[in-house]
């Protein structure tokens, strides 16, 4: 224990006057007066075995430098990791942007201060809205996992039911997320039904989801692209099932596809939601993602948004428009206490990043990107396969993502990603625990940022990985 109060130059208040002037204006005598309602059997009275605090700033940068250099980054490495997120280009003016002053603050908030703020969460939706062939969405939730389960909870409000049909390829993160969130609802539980999957193409089990099909089912929800990185090529014919029964058919999607695959709503999906990571946006370490949901423009859909919208109306000056909030009754904010279901935290300013990013690529630019994805991944899974012993796990066309199967190399996933850590290479996402029916197996991603060069490096490290 220090005798002597240390004043730490990066926390102004800890100078021992300052301090005694906060306690005296609080009224208290010592510090720990402040924290009188944790009970004593609660507190910790033995001396925290801490290092000596550094007190000079060179010396913390040095320190902190020296922690992250121990980490490995994909500026270093080469990335095959995805899973729901993974490395894509982020053009230089969506750092720009969204590191300006006035959008740094953008949290959602009301409007003091905003400097057109709701008017570029506005121009997001707009843009977001071409880009899924929708005419409304909410400002931007926490993630990807929330939009699906803030999706089937609009579901089971729209028409009252309590079931809910799933693929048996979800993404496991998504699906944890969505289980925990839709057993909260105050009324009843919903249940949720898996259903399966051809273990050759990945796609949906069609005569299993029309034996689950009944009145009780508020939604059947697929991903598209899945998880695994296939194309659902019987999306079509899965919305007729569910709306000839009623219930809602919702489409998770990566953003990012759209400029070469079709919008969800064009095959009948009257609810899509999806992460908008791809546009824009870097690693963050468990940040830099925000969901979304698009609907068409139907009050029956557009009341049961749980967080708030955005709108512009004409103003007193002719020819100006004004931007504000849309609907707020709606809302938990408005309703409190009575509000169809909670909202929180939003991430306005990636939204706001979403947004530079579609209105910098443009239609031909979405499918350039999309259509550059499509024949890089082709191009690694080809010559993945042509190594002995790797095969590609399904046969349906991929986007972005596919599942490479090594059980016949007699090498776990596990080994062949340390052996390529080696060549300062990051692996596919081991499979074997999430999916075990698929052996040992690794679902690889490859986007834009990979070169041809990166995919034959690839190879050459995993035909060394695969024959040691």
């Amino acid at each position: 224990m220090h005798k002597k109060p240390i004043v730490y130059p990066y926390i102004p208040n800890s100078v021992p006057e300052i301090k005694a002037q906060m306690m005296k204006e609080v009224g208290v005598t010592e510090p720990m007066q402040l924290y009188e309602e944790i009970p004593e059997h609660l507190k910790y009275k033995q001396q925290m075995q801490l290092p000596e605090p550094i007190l000079d700033e060179y010396s913390i940068r040095r320190h902190t430098d020296e922690i992250l250099s121990k980490n490995k980054t994909c500026d270093e490495y080469l990335c095959f990791l995805g899973a729901g997120c993974a490395q894509h280009f982020v053009p230089a003016v969506c750092d720009e942007i969204n590191g300006r002053g006035e959008f740094l603050t953008a949290y959602v908030g009301e409007s003091m201060g905003d400097h057109g703020k709701w008017q570029a969460l506005f121009e997001y939706c707009s843009l977001m809205g071409e880009l899924m062939d929708m005419d409304v969405l909410s400002i931007p939730m926490y993630d990807g996992g929330q939009a699906a389960s803030s999706s089937l909870r609009m579901a089971n409000r729209i028409n009252g039911r309590k079931k809910v049909l799933l693929p048996a390829t979800m993404n496991p993160e998504i699906s944890m997320i969505v289980e925990n969130y839709l057993s909260s609802v105050p009324q009843a539980e919903i249940q949720i039904v898996k259903i399966g999957f051809d273990g050759n193409t990945g796609l949906l089990d069609l005569n299993e989801l029309k034996k689950n099909m009944s009145t009780d089912v508020a939604a059947v929800f697929i991903e598209n692209p899945s998880y695994l990185g296939f194309i659902e090529t019987q999306a079509e014919e899965i919305g007729k099932i569910a709306r000839q029964a009623g219930a809602e058919f919702i489409v998770y999607t990566d953003p990012i596809s759209l400029g070469v695959m079709e919008a969800p709503a064009n095959y009948g999906a009257t609810i899509a939601c999806g992460d908008y990571h791809p546009l824009g946006l870097h690693l963050g370490a468990g940040g830099c993602q925000g969901g979304f949901i698009a609907t068409h423009d139907d009050m029956k859909y557009v009341s049961e948004f749980k967080d708030l919208m955005f709108g512009l109306t004409d103003t007193m000056q002719e020819g100006e428009w004004g931007f504000g909030e849309v609907l707020f009754d709606r809302t938990s904010y408005g309703s409190r206490d009575k509000g169809k279901e909670f909202t929180g935290t939003s991430t306005g300013l990636w939204a706001i990043t979403a947004g530079v990013y579609l209105s910098l690529m443009g239609p031909k630019g979405m499918q350039e990107v999309g259509t550059t994805i499509m024949q890089n991944s082709q191009y690694a899974a080809k010559k993945m396969a042509e190594l002995p012993g790797v095969k590609i796990q399904m046969s349906s066309p991929f986007f972005k993502e596919f599942v490479v199967n090594f059980d016949m190399t007699g090498k776990s996933v596990a080994q062949i990603n340390k052996h390529l850590l080696e060549f300062k290479i990051f692996g596919g996402k081991d499979l074997s625990r999430d999916f075990p029916q698929f052996g040992q197996s690794a679902l690889y991603c490859v986007t834009e940022v990979h070169q041809h060069k990166d995919l034959d490096k690839l190879v050459y490290a995993l035909q060394g990985a695969v024959s040691c």
